[in-house]
């Protein structure tokens, strides 16, 4: 299996937001250390891809990455979609919830959680 990527070449990025709402997932969940954030992308959707993010352990084909303090597992064939990608944790009365601001999206779906690329 893959090791520990560098922060630098990280495909996506979080908010200062995304952060503290994950610290707060994994803390009330009780998630232990051998699991790691799960990020990609898989067929589906009203837009043809869905985003996948959950807490999950590594898997064969994996690439692991520490960004901002969060272990984050990503499947190498998924960071073509997903590259430069930030995911934001918005708290508001119209919305709550992880958006993903992704570059690669040539479109989105109305819930935000479907893409085309």
């Amino acid at each position: 299996m893959s090791t520990l990527t560098d922060t630098t070449f990280a495909p996506v990025s979080f908010t200062e937001g995304a952060i503290k709402e994950l610290i707060k997932l994994k803390d009330q969940q009780e998630i232990g250390d051998d699991f790691g954030l799960r990020v990609g992308a898989e067929g589906g959707g009203c837009a043809g891809m869905n985003y996948v993010l959950g807490f999950d352990q590594k898997k064969e084909g994996d690439q692991e990455f520490l960004i901002d303090g969060i272990r984050v597992f990503m499947h190498k064939a998924h960071q073509m979609y997903l590259l430069g990608m930030q995911i934001d944790w918005q708290d508001g009365l119209n919305s709550r919830g992880f958006t993903f601001n992704n570059p690669n999206a040539t479109s989105t779906c109305g819930c935000g959680t479907s893409f085309s690329a």
